[in-house]
């Protein structure tokens, strides 16, 4: 029989680079978040996942980040 774990809120958040020329760079994606992250000042980041979507401009990544404003 499976555990039961302990429940908690989170809070979450997805970025993308703006669409077009760009969209594609995840670098540039990855600095936008951590600036995102840090402009939410003390949190606890729980999960990253990244996204992809095919456009007719090509790959447009997202990222959601899931957070706790509790740190621990």
């Amino acid at each position: 029989m499976p555990q039961k774990t302990e429940s908690f809120p989170s809070r979450h958040f997805s970025q993308s680079n703006p669409e077009g020329p760009g969209q594609g760079d995840v670098p540039a994606l990855l600095r936008r978040v951590a600036d995102s992250i840090e402009a939410l000042g003390q949190v606890w980041v729980q999960d990253l996942v990244l996204h992809n979507e095919v456009t007719a401009d090509g790959d447009w990544y997202s990222v959601t980040v899931y957070f706790r404003e509790e740190f621990e």
